[in-house]
């Protein structure tokens, strides 16, 4: 009788116990989540949040991100897509001269790309001037690179609203309007070339990089 009862007892505190940990998970979801996520406004302080927060916040945006860094190896938290494109203008004021990016189009490397660009003494770059000067509160606009654009096409969905709520320009998938420079220029023709890349396709185009073309710049976001 008293090993029944003990059974009996032992297996009440394990019910109860078990019973506290799953009441102890759903307190845990009633906090808010604070993390980063895709959508979220990039304002001119610097801070990042969600959108009914900045609906209440008085903030002014500049960029919205599309990118959750999750891998140690990259740097930054994620990326935010500045609201506006830039006007059309030219990768290099001249051809003949490699600007030393990387060449490579998986790698995430907008940000040492655009330093190269502007790096180059032999040749200017209209585009990195530009894109480089423009985000004045700490943390620099680039021109991405392939790789970097391509994580911006599949995110464009989800982030086009968001942009357009925020007073920005859509990114485009119309015909005469979807091509963007970005800072990668094309392995083995360097002098002269770099690539577009299509927010209509996702496809990728050899130009000569003395051509006019527009840039969405994006911001490698660092809390």
């Amino acid at each position: 009788m008293k090993k029944e009862f003990y059974n009996k007892a032992v297996g009440l505190v394990g019910m109860l116990a078990i019973t506290a940990l799953f009441v102890a998970c759903d307190e845990h979801r009633d906090y808010p989540d604070t993390s980063m996520k895709p959508c979220h406004i990039l304002c001119t302080d610097g801070k990042v949040v969600s959108v009914s927060d900045f609906e209440h916040s008085g903030k002014q945006a500049v960029a919205v991100v599309f990118h959750v860094n999750h891998d140690e190896k990259t740097e930054g938290n994620g990326y935010a897509v500045y609201l506006w494109d830039l006007e059309p203008l030219a990768f290099a004021d001249s051809i003949g001269v490699k600007q030393n990016t990387s060449a490579d189009i998986a790698a995430l490397d907008g940000f040492e790309n655009t330093f190269a660009l502007l790096n180059t003494s032999d040749v200017s770059s209209p585009l990195a001037e530009k894109a480089f000067d423009l985000w004045r509160y700490g943390q620099s606009s680039y021109i991405p690179s392939v790789a970097q654009m391509r994580l911006l096409y599949h995110a464009k969905e989800k982030i086009n609203p968001i942009i357009k709520m925020c007073g920005g320009d859509t990114l485009s998938i119309e015909a005469d309007d979807c091509w963007h420079w970005t800072s990668t220029e094309v392995a083995g023709q360097q002098t002269a070339k770099a690539w577009l890349f299509s927010m209509s396709s996702g496809a990728i185009h050899d130009t000569p990089k003395t051509q006019a073309h527009q840039v969405r710049p994006i911001i490698t976001i660092n809390n």
